[in-house]
């Protein structure tokens, strides 16, 4: 987490923009990295200048741009072309300025490990015509996590105008591994293309610094400016809208539509997806797991019989009925009585079930994410950030909150929530509970005593007193390192309490004088002595895997324990595995009946007519009335592209008016081509009724470079084509598309 006003000015400098960035968030000092004699500049000019202040441009109330002192030219009739290169005429006859004067032509996107969630590379010549955001991201870091929801709006918002890219230049060794990123991506739901970043050479051609980090560059490849932290989408989403309009008016936007073939779409949905947590009950034998990124909360016997699944699996946040209620993306619970407490991380909230009255409802937050070092208040109408997992002790449930570095606590029956250690700030270091630093906590687990944590960015383990007056120490890992230092160091090392690594532990589970560790990234579940504070490995072998005997695993994230059986949340195995402390023996955990949610699907991309879309007119046809007349397409494709194989060519009719000619069964939904050598070709099935109608064809097709390229275009042609039905009219219908700009 970082502000610092050099930083911004040297934004200011490279950009010539005058509006502040807002800088939170962060993952790592934006100030590493920048080049000393840089530095010196900026603070320099600082010396001579009134402080410039900030990054993008934004609207001020009235929408229009702020000037010094100038009052705006009066509208005396059409204006002359302007004479500066930055000035164009908008569609409203009035000059639209260049929001970034001083941009330059941006570095290439090659050096990664290859692509993901697209068929190939994508290249800044394929960006032509598009805004282009690219997001520098790892996935072990909540910040990251807190920008993909605004990076999604923008994507909405604007789909025909801007191209997300995301740039994975990982913290953790395992985080450089291209399947370990493919999972999540799929786990995080990003529908943009990611490049594995693994050595960090995009990074540095950027000049990225800190995580997350977020590049603009605008429709002709040029380089615009970059933001740092999260919280910014507004700030990005004013920029956008003026960069695409100084580039509508220029003519360099290309609004085409572009397709990208997503890694989701290659993995099958099982009964499990994603599970992240798990509560063992073992007086009412059952086993809680929240099957996270199916949005719901399952409930198992202790021998594998379904109980109760507790929530629609839509994401949301409705309280309700078991099967009127929706989660997003929740983790961790705790057990009181009839009550189980979840963490409902992706919500920003608490959620409480009444196992007796089978219904759901929120305890605490507001469902919108808190800013950096809210301080608590009460319940609901105090904002939360990514509770992450939950424990109660005595009469308080403690949060470990693990967007602000903190753990909450909340006295039950009371109207409040709030800090009970942490100071916020991102980094390992021991001390008083106001004075302490944790970093992102995961996994939270008590004795009554202290709470142990694990401290997943800091690879490493707490132990945090539960008298208010206590400290926080550390277990295992290292701490108190200068320059936030404790944050990368981590490993896979077995030895005694600080000497030990870690690798961005998720979970942690007491068993009398035995904390286990979810060692998420070292795919390994280990053991710690707490009174030696000797570190062993009890599971995994250091590799993601899914091999049962011997035990592999893929991060997993949670545990629980009931007797001498250790249950294991193999997260990205999408799967449970059951231990037996006593006998060593492993074996994977079903649960008898348990389905993926059966939600309606969603139908494949429309193809609709759309107003202002240019239409082929034709000339009306005779066709075999009672026939089933094949409608053939010629498609055509720009030079240096060719037809996408991955995608479908889908088409649709629909008709003008009441007819009886064309069947029903025709106009109904849209219909997959069959494709040989770029034509296209589908069925028209007509009744037996001689008529007339006039008949609209809408055919979508994706072309990309060399057929698989990594930005695939979408091409829309439509058709009005007024038919006549005959007993002797033709079987054959022959059109050709118009040429994609």
């Amino acid at each position: 987490m970082f502000r610092t006003f050099t930083v911004e000015s040297l934004r200011v400098i490279l950009l010539g923009t005058n509006d502040r960035s807002r800088m939170a968030g962060s993952c790592r000092d934006g100030w590493r990295g920048v080049p000393v004699f840089l530095r010196a500049f900026v603070i320099a000019l600082l010396l001579i200048a009134v402080p410039a202040s900030g990054l993008l441009a934004q609207d001020d109330a009235a929408g229009e741009k702020n000037s010094d002192s100038k009052p705006a030219a009066k509208n005396d009739g059409p204006a002359k072309p302007p004479t500066d290169p930055n000035v164009v005429i908008g569609e409203d006859g009035k000059p639209i300025e260049n929001p970034f004067p001083r941009r330059f032509p941006a570095p290439e996107l090659d050096g990664g490990h290859g692509w993901l969630n697209t068929s190939g590379e994508i290249t800044l010549k394929d960006l032509r015509g598009k805004v282009v955001l690219i997001d520098f991201w790892t996935y072990c870091c909540i910040n990251c996590m807190h920008v993909l929801p605004d990076l999604h709006y923008l994507e909405q918002k604007y789909p025909n105008e801007l191209v997300v890219i995301g740039c994975h230049s990982a913290k953790f060794d395992n985080e450089k591994d291209t399947e370990a990123i493919r999972q999540a991506i799929v786990r995080y739901e990003i529908e943009h293309p990611v490049i594995n970043d693994a050595d960090m050479i995009v990074w540095r051609k950027f000049q990225a610094s800190a995580w997350p980090t977020i590049v603009l560059l605008d429709p002709e490849g040029n380089f615009c400016g970059y933001v740092s932290g999260e919280g910014n989408r507004e700030l990005l989403d004013g920029v956008i809208q003026k960069v695409i309009a100084w580039h509508k008016a220029k003519g360099t936007l290309d609004t085409t539509p572009v397709r990208f073939d997503l890694e989701r779409d290659r993995v099958p949905s099982g009964p499990l997806k994603y599970p992240g947590k798990l509560l063992a009950d073992e007086a009412g034998k059952r086993l809680f797991i929240s099957d996270s990124n199916h949005n719901r909360i399952v409930v198992s016997s202790l021998d594998g019989k379904l109980l109760e699944v507790i929530g629609s699996g839509r994401i949301g946040s409705k309280d309700g009925s078991y099967a009127e209620a929706q989660f997003d993306h929740p983790q961790g619970m705790a057990l009181a009585g009839n009550r189980l407490f979840v963490a409902d991380t992706e919500n920003h909230q608490l959620r409480v079930i009444d196992l007796a009255a089978k219904t759901v409802s929120t305890l605490a937050g507001t469902g919108e994410q808190a800013r950096f070092r809210a301080t608590g208040g009460p319940l609901r109408t105090t904002a939360l950030n990514s509770p992450w997992d939950l424990t109660v002790v005595g009469d308080t449930l403690f949060v470990a909150m693990a967007g602000p570095h903190q753990i909450w606590s909340h006295k039950l029956g009371s109207d409040s929530i709030g800090v009970f250690s942490g100071s916020g700030r991102e980094d390992i270091l021991d001390g008083p509970h106001g004075m302490a630093a944790l970093a992102q906590p995961s996994g939270i687990v008590s004795d009554g005593k202290s709470l142990f944590v694990a401290d997943s960015e800091g690879s490493a383990v707490r132990q945090i007193s539960i008298d208010p007056k206590g400290d926080v120490t550390t277990l295992v890992g290292s701490h108190d390192l200068p320059n936030g230092r404790s944050l990368f160091t981590f490993g896979d090392v077995d030895a005694v309490g600080n000497e030990a690594r870690l690798q961005h532990p998720l979970g942690v589970l007491l068993d009398g004088q035995t904390l286990f560790v979810a060692d998420a990234y070292n795919h390994k579940i280990k053991a710690v002595d707490l009174k030696t504070r000797q570190t062993t490995t009890l599971l995994g072998d250091g590799g993601m895997g899914k091999k049962i005997d011997p035990v592999e695993l893929h991060e997993p994230a949670g545990m629980a324990i009931a007797g001498k059986r250790l249950f294991i949340a193999d997260t990205n195995n999408h799967r449970i595995v059951e231990y037996s402390l006593e006998s060593k023996a492993a074996r994977e955990f079903t649960v008898e009946g348990l389905a993926a949610p059966q939600l309606d699907r969603e139908a494949a991309p429309a193809v609709t007519l759309g107003s202002g879309q240019p239409t082929i007119e034709t000339e009306g046809q005779v066709l075999a009335a009672g026939e089933e007349v094949t409608v053939e397409v010629a498609l055509q494709i720009p030079d240096g592209y060719k037809l996408n194989d991955l995608a479908p060519v889908r088409a649709r009719f629909s008709v003008e008016g009441e007819q009886s000619v064309v069947d029903a069964e025709s106009l109904s939904g849209s219909h997959k081509a069959a494709v040989t050598e770029n034509v296209a070709r589908f069925p028209l099935k007509l009744t037996g009724e001689a008529g007339r109608a006039s008949v609209k064809l809408a055919l979508i097709y994706s072309y990309c470079r060399g057929g698989t390229g990594g930005l695939c275009k979408i091409h829309t042609a439509r058709w009005t084509l007024p038919i006549t039905t005959a007993a002797d009219g033709k079987t054959m219908l022959k059109l050709k598309t118009d040429m994609p700009k």
